[in-house]
């Protein structure tokens, strides 16, 4: 087994997923029906056998720090952990500055450890990954850095940070959300995206991190100032995600990856996991998703056709989480949370409810996100009259009704 330590910044603020950050970090946010963010990156490590994981955390940190202490609990005299470190200010009374700088306050977790390679990954995206695969590569090529990217439609590739490579692979050039992408090498409809991971042999990660840190004119970030600087002196390559392959997946969910950064993306991203063939498998037991242990009885459906007010507890299309209980309400294309409790003749269409949401008698919600624990009043609608939603709650501009937490819904 490699030597390697994973370090996952998930600190993010996540402020375009506002309402649904804004008492929690983003890797923290409830996605998937029973999961959190944080738990695919997690289990893309733990899945490929390593065992080894610091969580950097920062803003809004207690949603999160309380999953993860949870939801990872590792067995330390194998040498298995998944650490929660909080911001330290171990250089001086100030946050992190980016993302280089985040490896650089906490350089003695890697000094202590002594790993041959760190990898570190964003905890805030939806994707699975065999880290292996981009080790392997990172190995035959030779690299002091290796960066995973994925393939975009040069038309899309304006939205991110764009990587040059050779026909070997190797990193070329960068620019960040280019007016004008650099395309792949034989693919001139096609442009490599950074997806913000990284794999760096130490000795020489530590050395760039020291070097950075003096830097006043940096902005101590991976992507922005460390390797800009060094892929013209060292060997750094960039590894094509689409070649990566999940033991027990199907071809359509080859290279699947979501930057979950808006709501309409992290919607989608949800969707995804509840179409009928979805291209993000929450089912594949070959390649098991862990979470929090929920400690709730399975889901129950209640009344039929016999029913003397015509009610039936049915679900269409739908993830519906244990501690769920359909007492005569309906679902379709929806993601009912852990403890959704949809009461006589309620109906949700398109939408996704937190934990604990409650549905009450008639009430119907459409294409709309409800956070934890809100109560849908009797007969009340939601995503039916745009006008009286905007005037309640957060809708985005493609009309998702997002109800953030706490709201008290008056009739």
């Amino acid at each position: 087994m490699e030597n390697l330590l994973a370090m996952i910044l998930a600190g993010g603020q996540g402020s375009r997923l506002q309402p649904l950050t804004q008492d929690r970090a983003k890797p923290a946010v409830h996605f998937g029906g029973k999961y959190r963010v944080i738990d695919f990156v997690l289990n893309n490590f733990v899945n490929s056998g390593f065992y080894r994981i610091k969580v950097l955390t920062q803003f809004k940190s207690d949603s999160l720090n309380r999953h993860v202490a949870g939801a990872w609990s590792m067995n330390r005299n194998l040498d298995q952990y998944v650490d929660l470190v909080p911001a330290q200010m171990r250089t001086g009374m100030n946050w992190y500055s980016g993302t280089a700088d985040a490896i650089y306050q906490n350089v003695n977790l890697i000094r202590d450890t002594t790993p041959d390679v760190v990898a570190i990954f964003g905890g805030d995206h939806i994707y699975k990954m065999d880290v292996n695969q981009m080790l392997e590569y990172h190995r035959q090529k030779g690299a002091v850095a290796t960066i995973s990217a994925i393939p975009v439609p040069i038309g899309e590739a304006s939205s991110f940070g764009v990587l040059e490579v050779d026909f070997d692979g190797r990193m070329v050039g960068f620019e960040e959300k280019p007016s004008r992408p650099k395309c792949m090498p034989g693919h001139p409809d096609w442009a490599l995206a950074s997806m913000g991971n990284y794999l760096f042999d130490t000795v020489f990660l530590v050395q760039e991190l020291l070097s950075d840190s003096k830097l006043e004119n940096s902005h101590h970030d991976f992507g922005r100032d460390i390797l800009p600087s060094i892929y013209h002196r060292h060997p750094v390559y960039v590894y094509d995600f689409n070649t990566n392959r999940i033991r027990g997946e199907s071809e359509a969910s080859k290279g699947y990856w979501r930057d979950i950064g808006t709501l309409e993306a992290f919607y989608e991203a949800n969707m995804d996991c509840r179409a009928v063939s979805p291209v993000f498998n929450l089912y594949n037991t070959q390649w098991p998703l862990r979470t929090e242990n929920w400690n709730l009885p399975p889901a129950k459906f209640v009344f039929g056709e016999d029913d003397p007010e015509q009610r039936r507890g049915i679900a269409e299309d739908c993830i519906v989480s244990e501690g769920s209980i359909l007492s005569g309400g309906r679902a379709i294309r929806s993601i009912l949370s852990p403890g959704s409790f949809l009461h006589s003749h309620s109906l949700v269409t398109d939408s996704i409810l937190f934990p604990n949401v409650n549905v009450a008698r008639g009430a119907r919600v459409h294409h709309a996100i409800v956070e934890k624990g809100v109560h849908i009043p009797p007969g009340f609608q939601v995503g039916i009259d745009p006008e009286e939603d905007r005037k309640r709650f957060h809708v985005t501009e493609t009309g998702i009704v997002v109800i953030a937490k706490d709201t008290v819904i008056a009739t």
